[in-house]
């Protein structure tokens, strides 16, 4: 790991009231008492002093920071030149420009954080709604990773029986309780397939939940999503056949975020375009956890007959339309089927709050406390290896295959764990994980 000191802008790009320099590092105070006008700080505390002759600051040295190294924190005015000027003063000092994501690298480095905490704190940056920050925090805690950790350690333990079997192979002693093991195996399978599970929703709610809206032409998908937005962001028009592609836009609903993904009508055409539209408009509807069916209240029969549930996706039917209808209609129309069904009018923005309580209601207005969802598709990938190499182990152990055979899909289970944790990560897949961070955290 690199020693020397370095130093970055803490706080976002721009001019505001308060900007945060960072330096971390052995060097870190001695650089910073350079520039300022006290000569010893205390520990934890913040003084109130002068920056060279550039600026009034207010600076907090940790003798052990979030790094787990001497990191020095200055908070200036937010001008941009003086920030640059700081920046520029502290590396013209021995200090020099952080790397992406630096700081938290070392954090984990230093046994502050392991991997998947250490990965919480980008999702915890980007967090824009009270459910991924909740998952963020779940994250941080580390959690999930102390259960994955815990249970690497004690499959860990029996594999080194096998390993210490093959040094007696000739003896022909077990030293690894076969029952114990596939017990084992069992709880450690358990516990990754109720994470594999949960990695659909958790994705959602990180990176907003897909709905797509689907139905023939012109029954007003273009104007729901407009109204559901309140902006006029699709292109509403008679002729049908408008929307040629997908458009794709967020909104905050409670604690989620949906993806509404506004889709061609969906019908025969021969016109290529329209008709490439309706094919991405097929794989949206494929993709989504839930579906908006729209349909025309005054022609229900060009209602979409092949919208089914299947697993995690939601059906939600919407009859569009309602201020054309009379009160007779719209009860039977209330009535359709589907899970929900909503009576309204985009058009007039009747009935839109109906419809957003039905989404929240299709997926759950957040999570439950203590449920620990997996949200990194690193991890989902690295978790279906562990539990691939599991089931192989089992196999191996009813087959009544030799220890070392099945000591094979021991260790590669381990190994797919620690990628989770770090205890088993290349400094190439570190690299990547770290360079998506934001400089200065």
């Amino acid at each position: 790991m690199k020693r020397d000191t370095i130093v970055a802008i803490g706080t976002p790009s721009g001019v505001g009231g308060i900007a945060v320099v960072r330096l971390s590092g052995h060097d870190a105070l001695s650089i910073a008492l350079n520039h300022l006008s006290v000569r010893t700080l205390t520990p934890r505390h913040a003084t109130y002093c002068r920056f060279d002759n550039l600026d009034d600051i207010v600076v907090t040295w940790f003798p052990q920071g979030y790094t787990g190294e001497s990191t020095v924190e200055l908070a200036c005015h937010g001008s941009r030149y003086v920030q640059q000027a700081v920046l520029e003063s502290l590396t013209a000092s021995g200090a020099r420009l952080a790397d992406r994501g630096e700081f938290t690298m070392r954090a984990f480095l230093n046994g502050r954080l392991n991997l998947s905490q250490a990965e919480a704190v980008a999702d915890l940056i980007e967090a824009t709604t009270p459910a991924q920050h909740r998952l963020a925090v779940s994250q941080l805690r580390g959690g999930y990773a102390q259960k994955l950790s815990s249970l690497r350690q004690q499959l860990l333990d029996l594999t080194s029986l096998f390993e210490l079997e093959l040094d007696f192979s000739q003896e022909d002693v077990e030293f690894a309780d076969r029952s114990q093991l596939l017990t084992l195996i069992d709880t450690i399978g358990g516990e990754t397939s109720a994470l594999i599970d949960s990695f659909r929703m958790g994705n959602a709610i990180k990176r907003g939940i897909p709905v797509a809206i689907v139905g023939a032409p012109n029954v007003g998908k273009s104007t729901l999503l407009n109204a559901l937005l309140n902006d006029e962001r699709a292109i509403v028009s008679a002729i049908p056949g408008t929307t040629r592609d997908t458009i794709e836009e967020t909104l905050n609903i409670g604690n989620l975020t949906f993806r509404l993904i506004d889709t061609a009508g969906l019908r025969h055409t021969d016109d290529e375009v329209e008709r490439l539209g309706i094919e991405r408009s097929r794989k949206a509807r494929e993709q989504a956890m839930i579906s908006i069916n729209v349909i025309d209240a005054t022609q229900p029969e060009q209602a979409l007959d092949d919208i089914q549930p299947s697993d995690g996706k939601h059906i939600i039917t919407v009859i569009n339309k309602a201020d054309l209808i009379g009160d007779d209609a719209r009860v039977k129309a209330a009535n359709y089927g589907g899970e929900a069904t909503v009576c309204l009018s985009a058009l007039h923005g009747e009935g839109i709050d109906r419809l957003k309580r039905a989404m929240l209601d299709a997926v759950g207005d957040g999570i439950p406390e203590g449920d620990t969802m997996l949200t990194n598709a690193r991890h989902h990938e690295a978790l279906l290896h562990v539990q691939q190499s599991l089931d192989n182990a089992r196999q191996g152990l009813n087959d009544r295959l030799p220890a070392d055979l099945v000591a094979v899909d021991l260790r590669d289970a381990l190994y797919h764990l620690g990628t989770i944790t770090g205890d088993a990560t290349s400094n190439d897949v570190l690299s990547n994980i770290f360079s998506r961070f934001c400089v200065g955290k």
